[in-house]
């Protein structure tokens, strides 16, 4: 293979590098995925014990698969979701290549193929292709600031990524760092666990986990709201939104709010500022971001609201949510703006601070002045590149598992118009 010319080259065998594959062996484009891992390798090792998918079960569906799940409603574990994509590689017979780590991509002058080298087993080998799908995720490396390497030695620091329960914790208090969704439920199983739990928060938007009958992503298709298109957001803030708290944990998820972790026992801080080795410092925002949270999680059941009554559905009246209830006066918010660990006991540092994608083994000018990625619609400019499973790639549900399968069909239909 690798002394042919191959149709496709796809890098990355995540959910939305099957994906494809599915599209292109159907439409008999002779093409290989590379996987620098097992398959689905982030779901293998970026996830705590505890976690579970936010979507329920029937929305994490890959293209050509029925909704066997036992519980449709369900939320599945890191586990088995990586079962699922196993399996869907097996059942397809997709041509993915693992244990491959791609060292490089480019483009040679006065050549139309696209020449990919690749790391199989400790063996280099290249790989030419007319066209190339970059499926490799925007969470490769970990984000962590550079205030962390002020704070004492003494204290034990992880990423997110690392996390896998309490017990692998030194004794003592645990600073989480990030509210976004994974911040919120490490800080609730850290709890759970009988930890005393400090959270910095930042401004992150808040859904109800379920509402007038219905899980929140059900009103979130049907209402449209993830199908808003990329190329109709007019406010560039709204493209760097975390996806809202909300989690999948118990038989059908449940609300997590900054209030229902402040009566848990956490401590709800703002955002991190500076560090020295004794002292994190903070914003003095935290209530801010508190009602942040609760208007936007107002604003959904408004949206809602209007969808019910304009269509004429048949909805039953809202639930009772305790942990959704707006917290007015930002009650649950401390004043706090330092914090001295020792103490404190605070023994540890978990940075749920997210991830920066590596695309350093682009050898091409694909990047705008910013460091971003330059598409439109996940089309490069370069003729034959074509990125996928990015957030709001095409549309805002691109970045989760639900958006995949428009997305792929869409790519795999330019992949066959351009193949030649």
């Amino acid at each position: 293979m690798r002394d042919s010319i191959l149709d496709v080259i796809v890098i990355g065998a995540g959910h939305a590098g099957l994906s494809i594959s599915y599209y292109l062996k159907e439409l008999q484009l002779d093409h290989i995925v590379f996987e620098q891992g097992k398959t689905g390798n982030s779901w293998r090792h970026q996830r705590w014990e505890s976690f579970r998918l936010n979507t329920p079960n029937k929305y994490n569906l890959l293209p050509g698969q029925e909704n066997t799940f036992p519980d449709a409603e369900g939320f599945s574990s890191a586990a088995d979701f990586v079962f699922l994509l196993q399996e869907y590689f097996k059942k397809f017979d997709l041509p993915v290549s693992e244990n491959s780590r791609v060292l490089s991509v480019d483009n040679f002058s006065g050549s139309k193929y696209f020449s990919v080298c690749v790391s199989e087993y400790g063996t280099v080998k290249c790989y030419n292709s007319k066209q190339l799908v970059i499926s490799s995720g925007g969470q490769n490396i970990k984000n962590i600031p550079s205030l962390a390497k002020s704070i004492s030695e003494e204290v034990f620091q992880l990423h997110a990524s690392e996390f896998r329960n309490s017990s692998l914790l030194p004794d003592g208090a645990v600073l989480v760092v990030g509210s976004a969704q994974s911040g919120v439920q490490i800080a609730e199983d850290l709890i759970e666990a009988g930890r005393k739990v400090f959270l910095s928060t930042s401004q992150v938007a808040r859904v109800p986990r379920r509402y007038r009958g219905k899980d929140i992503v059900d009103w979130l298709m049907l209402t449209g709201f993830n199908d808003v298109r990329t190329s109709d957001i007019t406010d560039p803030r709204i493209l760097s939104m975390k996806q809202p708290q909300a989690s999948g944990l118990g038989i059908r998820g449940h609300t997590v709010s900054l209030q229902s972790l402040a009566r848990k026992g956490a401590v709800i801080l703002g955002k991190i500022e500076t560090a020295d080795p004794e002292k994190v410092f903070f914003q003095p925002d935290a209530a801010a971001h508190v009602k942040f949270a609760d208007e936007f999680s107002g604003k959904m059941k408004n949206m809602i609201d209007d969808y019910v009554l304009k269509s004429g559905l048949q909805a039953p009246p809202a639930e009772e949510d305790i942990d959704d209830r707006p917290d007015e006066k930002a009650a649950c918010a401390s004043g706090i703006t330092s914090l001295n660990l020792k103490e404190n006991n605070v023994t540890s540092v978990i940075w749920t601070t997210g991830f920066k994608g590596d695309f350093s083994y682009l050898k091409l000018p694909v990047f705008d002045e910013n460091g971003l990625l330059k598409h439109t619609d996940g089309v490069s400019d370069i003729t034959g590149l074509y990125f996928l499973g990015l957030p709001w790639l095409r549309k805002r549900k691109s970045g989760i598992i639900s958006g995949i399968i428009e997305d792929a069909r869409f790519m795999s239909e330019k992949l066959k118009a351009n193949n030649c």
